[in-house]
């Protein structure tokens, strides 16, 4: 292992609602559903209709321009509905669970006995092929491509993010058995983020990886913040990039011969009365859980974290990359003078309140943005909290004025959404940074590829 990076640029934000590293048993819901919106630069294409029955592992739809990237049902049962929105967009595809939790065989195969493309053949008929994403743009990986690596970042610095050292725990055969998978796709050029402050057993006895040791606030746990200190990306550039538990999964479908959809996910949030782990699967309804789980109900369900998670209902579903579910205070409410109040008890980036004496402190924030959108304001904000060499404020206008030589220059190949979430937060122009990132990126793959 190399020496440790430290990362001094972000924020830890304290947020009330930590959850312990207890594991809370759940009933698992009746409704499963996939989210084609889960997936970057993807038009999905169906191939079963509402009433026809599944299995795990059976396919729901495919890529409709790369078709043989598939994406199967996580349970066995009936396909319920393909619920749509604007101009026909498919929104999720509801399976109705019969509780048998059948699954479709794909046969136990011995990785280091398979070729290359015969993994690969075997991952995208799994419907596993998901799971591993590239940068630049994150999108779902060519099975053409070969990638220059491939990088795991074993560790969360997002706000109330899940311990991958307690999920994996029990779980170190299938979670090797996924590395060798990795190793074979990568020509054994895997390498995986670990976090110097916490004993790292699981990691550490890991064979066939390289790991890179970070310490410092969020965003330090994030892929692409590692990849910038380690392996930056650059034009041409292609990174594989996956996370531990998608390993896991990948790691069973050779040693198990099936799909296995199953997740601990943390369940968190100063409006959750029981914090904690929870067995449950990908696209599970959240229903279960927060069901008389909560303090009170004007609350915002997020699945994934605050920075990043997407907003959903209360029977909504856990996303495809999701491994956190947050339920924080909705906050709308209007704060009359609140500008001008002193401001005690706040949280504030800034020294404009007090909490800065008081770092120890945990706050139970909101969804109240305390302000209107708008123009840039020129503060220097973003480069306090992105770690990375990049001039984000000057991309970010790059972008709008879609200026594709100024995007590559200024490192729109090493940025995606969760890189500038942070920015984001402490923006005074409360601006919409992380869905510019994404149109420059949607642009860079139409004009450039």
């Amino acid at each position: 292992m190399s020496e440790v990076i430290k990362i001094k640029r972000g924020l830890d934000i304290p947020l009330m609602g930590k959850a312990e590293k207890v594991n809370i048993e759940s009933d698992l819901p009746n409704l499963f559903a996939l989210k084609p919106t889960d997936f970057n630069g993807l038009t999905p294409k169906l191939e079963k209709k509402a009433g026809e029955k599944v299995k795990a592992g059976t396919v729901l739809f495919h890529d409709k321009y790369r078709p043989e990237i598939k994406f199967v049902s996580p349970v066995s049962g009936e396909l319920l509905a393909v619920n749509r929105g604007e101009r026909r967009k498919i929104l999720e595809i509801v399976i109705k669970s019969d509780g048998e939790f059948s699954k479709e065989d794909f046969g136990k195969a011995d990785v280091s006995k398979l070729s290359r493309e015969e993994v690969i053949e075997k991952m995208l008929a799994a419907g596993v092929w998901p799971f591993i994403r590239q940068r630049p743009y994150d999108i779902i990986a060519s099975p053409t491509d070969k990638p220059k690596a491939v990088f795991v970042s074993g560790f969360d610095t997002s706000p109330l993010a899940p311990d991958y050292e307690f999920i994996l725990d029990g779980q170190e055969k299938e979670f090797q058995a996924g590395i060798e998978v990795l190793r074979k796709l990568s020509d054994d050029n895997v390498h995986i983020g670990i976090d110097n402050r916490t004993p790292s057993s699981i990691f550490k006895g890991l064979t066939g990886v390289t790991l890179h040791a970070f310490e410092g606030p969020h965003p330090a746990g994030n892929v692409g913040i590692q990849l910038h200190h380690v392996l930056p990306v650059f034009k041409g550039d292609k990174i594989w990039v996956t996370q531990p538990q998608d390993i896991i999964t990948i790691g069973k479908l050779f040693t198990e011969g099936v799909f296995d959809a199953s997740r601990t996910v943390v369940l968190a949030g100063s409006e959750v009365e029981k914090k904690g782990y929870y067995k449950t699967m990908i696209g599970a309804s959240i229903l279960p859980l927060v069901e008389n789980n909560l303090v009170q109900d004007n609350v915002r369900y997020i699945s994934g974290n605050v920075l990043t998670g997407t907003r959903i209902e209360k029977d909504g579903y856990l996303g495809f990359y999701h491994s956190q579910v947050t339920v924080i205070p909705e906050g709308n409410y209007h704060e009359f003078l609140g500008w001008a109040l002193p401001g005690f008890g706040k949280f504030s980036v800034s020294r404009a309140y007090f909490s800065w004496l008081s770092p120890k402190k945990e706050y139970r924030l909101d969804t109240n943005l305390h302000g209107g959108k708008r123009a840039f304001v020129v503060s220097g904000q973003y480069e306090k909290v992105l770690p990375m060499d990049v001039l984000p404020e000057f991309l970010f206008k790059a972008i709008i004025t879609e200026d594709i030589d100024k995007m590559e220059q200024l490192g729109i190949y090493e940025i995606v959404e969760e890189d500038v979430a942070l920015c984001e937060f402490v923006d005074t122009s409360k601006i919409d940074l992380q869905k510019i990132v994404r149109d420059g990126i949607e642009l860079m793959i139409k004009e450039v590829g």
